[in-house]
């Protein structure tokens, strides 16, 4: 039986709630094109300093490979990996920071300094093992110089504050090291910063963690503020004398998730001069995934504690992810963010921190570390200039790194 409209326009007028039933559906998003690489963004990307702040290539070689690139040899394609060589090459990194990842739960057992001594050691014999195409790199000045050589340059991250154990000796060993950021927390809280992701306990920063921001003032570590909470953002850039940054962070207004950075932060991102670093992992950069993985590191810290046995814990983490049938998303969805953040923060205060061998699901047309050049040209799509191009794909990041390095020599000059 039909309705007579006029009945349906009294129905929508007299009857709350009837609206939402009687309206016609809101019109689909029109999917967006795939970017078409164009010959002025290659030549552009050419010229591009690309800086990528997170890459977890190191942890893939643990759990994959044995730590051993005997069994693995990323010289060659490795595509069950997003990180080789060849692709490297492609994507025309320059420098790139290498996750030296503890997992939260070696705090509990005691062994986060040794899970991370073991990742900075294997990042250090890939260096060594590929002299042709990686060099270690300390400062902005390293960064350009290994660069120049047609080499990329490697920098290590530390991923969670737990891995110094509550030792500023250990920061300072790690700096001698090699490692040139910490993330304050990863997703746990810890004794002396809150985490994003758990429940907070200190209100952001206890004051041991404000000695640990200004002594990584003082090396010239940057301040890396991905996986805390908005409190422990704000501490750190109320207390850092240098510019911060988050190594693989989006922005929460565009993706609700915790993991993201909120707009009020970024706009003391903008004062501080940090660069946050756009993350590619579509939980949480796509909007719906966002949602539907708000309480992925909740469920992967009760796992762990059902399942003792780190390969029942896997097993069942792995069966909780593949009922997560979140959304993909394409390239669109990272600029999205990239847009946001330039809106907000500036465009001196974005770069890009992918998460690639960290993550389970990627846009479209972000599948690997050869993907960069895409990135360029979408920005040009959006009307960004070379010289903005060039500061988002890596000259933020050297900038951050090189403001650190003088406000280091100012402190240690300040000691006498």
């Amino acid at each position: 039986m039909r309705i007579p409209s006029t009945v349906l326009l009294v129905a929508v007028i007299l009857i709350p709630g009837m609206v939402a039933e009687c309206a016609d559906p809101a019109p689909l998003k029109k999917p967006r094109p795939p970017v078409v690489l164009t010959e002025r963004a290659k030549r552009l990307h050419a010229r591009c300093l690309v800086v990528d702040g997170h890459n977890d290539l190191p942890w893939m070689m643990r759990t994959k490979a044995g730590s051993s690139f005997k069994k693995v040899d990323i010289a060659k394609p490795v595509p069950q990996f997003h990180t080789d060589i060849p692709r490297l090459r492609k994507g025309n990194v320059g420098a790139q920071f290498w996750s030296a990842y503890p997992p939260a739960n070696t705090r509990q057992q005691h062994r986060a300094a040794r899970f991370t001594l073991e990742q900075i050691d294997l990042i250090r014999r890939m260096v060594k093992r590929y002299p042709e195409t990686f060099e270690m790199a300390g400062t902005a000045d390293d960064v350009l110089r290994i660069r120049k050589k047609g080499k990329i340059a490697c920098l290590i991250g530390v991923e969670g504050g737990h891995a110094i154990e509550n030792s500023i000796s250990l920061l300072r060993i790690y700096y001698g090291l090699g490692v040139r950021y910490m993330t304050l927390t990863h997703s746990d809280t810890i004794e002396w910063a809150d985490s994003a992701t758990d429940k907070p306990k200190h209100g952001g920063l206890s004051p041991f963690g404000e000695e640990v921001v200004r002594e990584m003032n003082r090396l010239g570590m940057l301040v890396d503020i991905s996986h805390v909470s908005v409190e422990t953002m704000k501490d750190a850039l109320r207390v850092s004398k240098a510019p911060i940054i988050a190594s693989h962070s989006s922005a929460r207004a565009v993706a609700d998730h915790a993991r993201n950075v909120p707009d009020d932060v970024l706009k003391l991102v903008k004062k501080n001069r940090g660069v946050i670093m756009v993350n590619f992992f579509s939980g949480f950069v796509v909007p719906s995934s966002a949602k539907q993985m708000t309480k992925m590191f909740e469920v992967s810290r009760a796992l762990q504690k059902k399942y003792p046995d780190e390969r029942d814990y896997k097993r069942e983490y792995a069966k909780w992810r593949r009922g997560q049938k979140i959304a993909a998303g394409t390239i669109h969805d990272v600029v999205d963010h990239i847009d946001h953040i330039v809106k907000v923060a500036g465009v001196d205060c974005v770069g890009i921190g992918s998460d690639f061998d960290g993550v389970t699901k990627l846009p479209k047309q972000l599948d690997d570390v050869g993907s960069y050049p895409l990135i360029t040209q979408e920005l040009l799509n959006r009307g960004y200039s070379d010289a903005q191009v060039k500061k988002i794909m890596g000259g933020n990041a050297l900038r951050a790194l090189r403001e650190a390095e003088a406000v280091a020599k100012t402190l240690r000059k300040d000691e006498g």
